[in-house]
C-alpha cells in the first residue's frame, strides 16, 4: 500500500523536477537524496571487499579462504533475509536501512582498527564479514522495496536501473580506489574510508520528506511472523513467474557468481598480477554493468522486460566461460566487461519484474526471497567454488558453474517461454 499522495505525480508534488528520460526518476526528491547517498556508500562498500579479499589472500594465500569468507559473509543472509522480508512489510522501510546502515559503519571501522594496529587475524575477518552479512540479511529486503515507496510503480524499472548504475560505477570506483590504496597505506585505508561513506547515506536518509514515505500497513502488520512467513512463502510458490525468476537467480548464484570470490587468485596466481591488476579486473565488471545499467534506463522500456532478462541469463554465462579460458590481461579485461552487462541485463531485470509481479503487501517478502537467491545462497556458492578450487584450478572451477547457468537459461527458453514475453 501507498501514501494517499501519489509520489509518482510530478503535478501533486511540488519537488518533483524535470529529467531526462534516462534520469526520470530522480525528478522524485527523496530518491535523488538516497541515489547521491548511495553512490557515496557503495563505492566504499566496493573499496572495502576488494580490499578485504586482496587481505585475506595476503594472510592466508589460499583460495579456500576466500570461499570462506565469502561463506560467512552470505550465510546470515540464508538463515535470515526471508524474516528480514516480513520485518520490512511490518516497519518503515526508511528507519530499517538507517539502523543496518549504522551497523555497517561500526563494522568497517572495527576492520579498520584491527588491521592498522597489524593484529587482524583471518577468524576476526570471518567474525566481522558474518555480522556484515547479518545487517544485509535485514538490509536488502528493505532497501530494495524501498524504491517504489520513492517512486511509485510508472518510474520503478528507470529508479532499479539507476540504482543499479549507482552499484556498477562504485563498483568501477572502489576497486580501482582500493588498488592505488592497498599498496600504498594498506588495507586499513579501504576500510576506514568504507566507514565514513556510510556518512553520507545516513545524512541523504534523515533529510527525506519522511511524510511521503508513510504506507499504509501492509498484510504483515499483523499476525506471527511465522505465519506472515508462510503467506509469502506459499504466495511465490502459487506464481509461475515469480518461482521461475527466483530459481534461476538461485542458480546463477551458487554456480556463476562466486567466480568473483575466486578473482584474487584468478588475478594473482592465473595472470600473474597484483593488487592493482586485481583492482582493474573487479573495475572492467563493474564498467560493463555500469553500461548496461544505462542503457536500461534510458531504453530499456521499449523492450519486454522478460526478453531482456533472457537476454542477460545467456549472456552472463557465455562471458564467464570465455574469461575462463583467457590468460591475457587484455582479453580478460574486455571479457569482464561482457560478464558486467550480461550480469546487469539478468538481475536488474530479475529485481524489476519480481517487484511489478508482486502483489502490494507482499512486496518485502518476494524481495527478501530474492536476496535469499541472490545473496543468501552464495555462501554455498563460495564455499563449494573455494573447497573445489583448492583440489582443482581455479578456471575450472569458474568454467563448470558458468555451464551450469548456461543450461538453466537454455531450459527457461524451452520450458518457460512465456517469461519472455513478460512486459
Amino acid at each position: 500500500m501507498f501514501p494517499e499522495r501519489d509520489p509518482t505525480s510530478t503535478e501533486s508534488s511540488s519537488r518533483a523536477i524535470r529529467a531526462p528520460q534516462t534520469f526520470r526518476a530522480l525528478r522524485h526528491r527523496n530518491f535523488r537524496l538516497f541515489w547521491w547517498g548511495q553512490l557515496i556508500s557503495v563505492s566504499g562498500s566496493w573499496m572495502q571487499l576488494a580490499a578485504q579479499g586482496w587481505l585475506v589472500y595476503r594472510l592466508t594465500g589460499s583460495a579456500f579462504y576466500l570461499g570462506l569468507v565469502g561463506f560467512a559473509r552470505y550465510v546470515p543472509v540464508l538463515l535470515f533475509s526471508l524474516f528480514g522480508g516480513v520485518i520490512a512489510d511490518r516497519f518503515p522501510k526508511r528507519n530499517l536501512v538507517i539502523l543496518t546502515q549504522c551497523i555497517a559503519l561500526i563494522q568497517a571501522f572495527l576492520l579498520a582498527i584491527l588491521t592498522s594496529t597489524g593484529t587482524v587475524q583471518i577468524w576476526h575477518i570471518i567474525v566481522l564479514s558474518s555480522l556484515l552479512g547479518l545487517v544485509n540479511a535485514f538490509d536488502t529486503p528493505a532497501r530494495q522495496s524501498f524504491i517504489v515507496e520513492m517512486v511509485g510503480k510508472e518510474d520503478l524499472m528507470n529508479a532499479i536501473a539507476l540504482n543499479s548504475s549507482v552499484f556498477n560505477a562504485s563498483r568501477i570506483v572502489g576497486p580501482v580506489v582500493a588498488g592505488v590504496l592497498v599498496p600504498t597505506l594498506g588495507e586499513a585505508s579501504c576500510f576506514f574510508l568504507n566507514g565514513v561513506s556510510f556518512l553520507a547515506v545516513l545524512v541523504s536518509l534523515l533529510r527525506m520528506d519522511a511524510d511521503s514515505l508513510s504506507p499504509a500497513p501492509s498484510e504483515a502488520a499483523n499476525g506471527s511472523v511465522w505465519r506472515k512467513l508462510r503467506e509469502g512463502l506459499d504466495y511465490a510458490r502459487s506464481d509461475a513467474a515469480i518461482l521461475t525468476l527466483l530459481a534461476l537467480v538461485s542458480i546463477s548464484s551458487v554456480f556463476a557468481l562466486p567466480y568473483s570470490t575466486l578473482m584474487p587468485a584468478f588475478a594473482r596466481d592465473v595472470l600473474g598480477l597484483g593488487a592493482t591488476g586485481y583492482g582493474a579486473m573487479l573495475a572492467a565488471v563493474g564498467l560493463g554493468a555500469l553500461s548496461g545499467a544505462l542503457v536500461l534506463a534510458s531504453w530499456g522500456s521499449r523492450f519486454p522486460k522478460g526478453r531482456l532478462f533472457t537476454i542477460g541469463n545467456l549472456l552472463f554465462p557465455l562471458g564467464l566461460i570465455a574469461f575462463s579460458f583467457s590468460r591475457s590481461f587484455v582479453l580478460s579485461e574486455l571479457l569482464l566487461i561482457l560478464v558486467g552487462l550480461g550480469f546487469i541485463l539478468q538481475n536488474a531485470m530479475a529485481n524489476t519484474l519480481l517487484q511489478t509481479t508482486a502483489k502490494e503487501g507482499f512486496r518485502g517478502r518476494v524481495m527478501s526471497m530474492h536476496t535469499l537467491a541472490f545473496i543468501g545462497l552464495s555462501p554455498l556458492g563460495d564455499l563449494q567454488a573455494g573447497t573445489a578450487a583448492h583440489f582443482l584450478s581455479v578456471p575450472l572451477i569458474v568454467k563448470l558453474g558458468a555451464f551450469v547457468c548456461l543450461g538453466a537459461a537454455l531450459w527457461a527458453i524451452w520450458k518457460r517461454p512465456e517469461l519472455r514475453r513478460l512486459t
